[in-house]
């Protein structure tokens, strides 16, 4: 019996034996992994396992139970932003923006599907052949998406986006090149201010990254309310709400979605709206939200470019099927959004924001877009090491919103380079 199959067995044993959870330490596990070994070894089993072997079987299984197995040192490390795995013995990680394999394996496709559910369970979703697929936060922070087969053809695939507590304030931003002391300065101004701003850029460019640094600086006598899809903000204000989307069951039923949710908050008293994502019909909830008096709300949006994020806002609106011609939606946008932050991750894997633009006004029916600040590459060198600053570009035009909440800033921060 090699050492997978004994440690194979061993879990079912302890699955039957764990049934207070409170029971779940290392010396109650190895405990019963010994009184395994002793069973088997009285039946004429496992007599040429040695000393080491077992030590072996009893630390991996050890890591399982009180961890997430092979992946905890992984998920300790955090010089690794992301683990992918593709499948029992392919995982790659991410550290310091470059992508790299690493030695670590699972035992086989039944430790890898209990590790998975390992880390679903607490968070009250599933994933099986009747649903294959899921979105879901760790008690961390950190975002996990899940894919079985057949749909993913070579195994189970996990993407885990740790959740970086080194990044916790704008300060931190700025000791990372993402932005400078100016935009710094502009943000947190923006925030105070209840600018509405909308975070766009594309995945692991570290848009939610920067929205939940901003939202720090949100007063603590706020109502606020997350809407998201899997519980990823983590929020250090008390008053706070956190609202998640429902799949259906496995009859088709009882799914409640982003919109459902939006359209509940807009009855809750709430003081900001924090959006996880937009990427439906709720993006016309939201444009009516921020034209209704709702100032302040922050939300996220998959984009390449400023232009392209009110191309996406323009049509996400139209899934409402509200047959409102192009002209009224845009009206909406340049009424209701102020800034566009966007996020870029360069060759390089540093992560910069290269455009901070203000939504104008509309001019024959176009809306018109304004960068205050944007990052401008110089060079990159043969080892693809990009060199580059940030750049002030002009002053917003509504510092009045400013002047309006008591919100002070030094102006010379737009002056051009």
């Amino acid at each position: 019996m090699d050492l997978n199959k004994i440690k194979s067995e061993i879990r079912k044993e302890i699955s039957l034996w764990v049934g207070d959870k409170q029971k779940l330490t290392e010396s109650f596990i190895r405990e019963r992994i010994q009184l395994f070994f002793k069973h088997m070894t009285e039946q004429g089993k496992l007599l040429d396992l040695s000393e080491e072997a077992k030590e072996k079987v009893t630390k991996s299984l050890c890591e399982d139970y009180l961890g997430f197995g092979p992946l905890q040192k992984l998920m300790d490390d955090e010089d690794i932003t992301e683990i992918m795995i593709n499948g029992p013995y392919k995982i790659y990680i991410e550290k310091a923006g470059k992508k790299t394999s690493c030695d670590i394996k699972f035992d086989g496709t039944d430790h890898l599907k209990y590790i998975i559910e390992k880390m679903i369970s607490p968070a009250g979703r599933r994933v099986d052949e009747s649903y294959p697929y899921v979105d879901f936060a760790l008690e961390n922070g950190s975002r996990v998406n899940v894919i079985l087969p057949p749909l993913s053809v070579g195994g189970a695939t996990v993407t885990i986006r740790k959740f970086l507590r080194s990044i916790e304030a704008v300060d931190d931003l700025v000791r990372l090149g993402t932005i400078d002391q100016r935009i710094a300065e502009f943000f947190v101004a923006c925030i105070r201010a209840k600018v509405n701003i909308l975070f766009s850029g594309a995945t692991g460019s570290g848009k939610t990254t920067t929205l939940e640094v901003l939202s720090s600086y949100i007063d603590p006598h706020e109502r606020i309310i997350t809407i998201e899809d899997a519980l990823e903000l983590t929020l250090r204000q008390d008053h706070v709400v956190r609202l998640l989307t429902r799949p259906p069951n496995i009859e088709g039923r009882g799914e409640v979605t982003i919109r459902d949710l939006f359209r509940n908050t807009l009855r809750m008293r709430t003081t900001r709206i924090i959006l996880g994502e937009i990427r439906g019909e709720e993006s016309m909830d939201y444009l009516q939200a921020l034209n209704s008096g709702h100032r302040g709300c922050l939300a996220v949006i998959h984009s390449s470019n400023p232009t392209d994020t009110l191309t996406r806002l323009e049509t996400t609106a139209l899934y409402a099927s509200l047959n409102l011609p192009t002209w009224a939606i845009r009206e909406q946008i340049s009424q209701g959004l102020d800034l566009i932050v966007q996020h870029e991750q360069l060759i390089d894997g540093s992560r910069k924001i290269t455009y901070v633009t203000e939504v104008g006004e509309l001019q024959e029916n176009q809306i018109v877009l304004r960068d205050i600040f944007r990052y401008v590459i110089e060079e990159v060198s043969e080892d693809f090491v990009v060199k580059g600053r940030f750049k002030a570009i002009q002053k917003p035009t509504f510092l009045h919103l400013f002047k309006r909440k008591g919100v002070k800033i030094n102006e010379n921060i737009f002056m051009p380079d």
